[in-house]
């Protein structure tokens, strides 16, 4: 049986998860539902597309992931269902799955034609066409019943980190905040390896601020455990579970974390300077 997860930024203290979960479990009593999360910043494609694309490959191959995310019914705006990397993705044509699969090809992208008709009263998208478009794929319909081939979906721009060969220089940029205050930039360790191999000797920069190392894990900071909590606090930079440079304050949270002690926030510039061994 497919699993259907629901990501949106509705947040939890209104009625509209529930009634999406209402609108799936009314057509199918026996689904098996879950949520990536519902505490997406109003709009935020960009966090949304980061929480998805780290989240989904742990669901079995199959599973339908509804993204009610900046989803609002206009007639003019398409929702469409991806199939990509074995999984079904539903959502608005807003670029949001552009920034999911940045360098993952679609299989196929289907147009929604489900309740789309001139005259269908459409009050809530989630309820009203993504919901049953899940249910239908979760019963193992086929995209092609509900909608249409698509070739012309909406495409937004991925930052992506870049090498300034004339510098010696990686320039990023910091993607997500997540929970802990932990700042995750869109530099991954092979592109950062691969720059560091013809030097030898690097400097982290940002702000007014520079480190010389980068931990492979975050308790690496940590040499001994009997006065780890001298540790508590230190900013140190560390390349995460999804080999992305972020940088953290060990032990620190949401109000104490890198973001808020070091000022930095999402779309803020963080540059990799290096130099040749002495």
């Amino acid at each position: 049986m497919s699993v259907i997860t629901l990501t949106s930024d509705y947040g939890l203290l209104d009625y509209r998860v529930a009634a999406i979960k209402g609108s799936i479990l009314s057509l199918k009593p026996d689904a098996v539902l879950t949520d990536l999360s519902h505490e997406i910043q109003a709009y935020n494609l960009l966090q949304t597309s980061y929480i998805v694309r780290n989240a989904y490959n742990y669901f079995p191959a199959g599973s339908i992931h509804v993204i009610a995310v900046d989803s609002f019914f206009h007639r003019e705006r398409k929702n469409i269902v991806m199939y990509a990397d074995g999984h079904y993705f539903v959502a608005a044509d807003n670029g949001v799955l552009s920034l999911i699969f940045h360098d993952i090809n679609a299989e196929d992208v289907y147009e929604i034609t489900y309740n789309t008709r001139f005259d269908d009263d459409i009050t809530f998208t989630a309820t009203d066409i993504l919901a049953p478009v899940a249910v239908h794929l979760a019963n193992g319909g086929v995209p092609e019943v509900i909608g249409r081939r698509a070739t012309d979906v909406k495409e937004n721009y991925y930052p992506r980190a870049v090498y300034n060969e004339a510098e010696g220089m990686i320039v990023g940029e910091v993607l997500y905040v997540d929970n802990f205050g932990n700042v995750v930039t869109n530099i991954n360790k092979r592109f950062f390896s691969k720059q560091l191999s013809k030097y030898g000797n690097f400097e982290l920069k940002f702000r007014n601020l520079a480190m010389s190392k980068i931990y492979a894990q975050y308790t690496d900071i940590v040499g001994d455990w009997e006065t780890e909590t001298q540790q508590h606090g230190k900013a140190v930079a560390i390349f995460n579970a999804r080999d992305l440079l972020e940088i953290t304050i060990y032990k620190g949270s949401l109000h104490s974390g890198a973001s808020s002690l070091l000022g930095l926030q999402v779309g803020e510039k963080v540059y990799i300077e290096f130099s040749q061994n002495q």
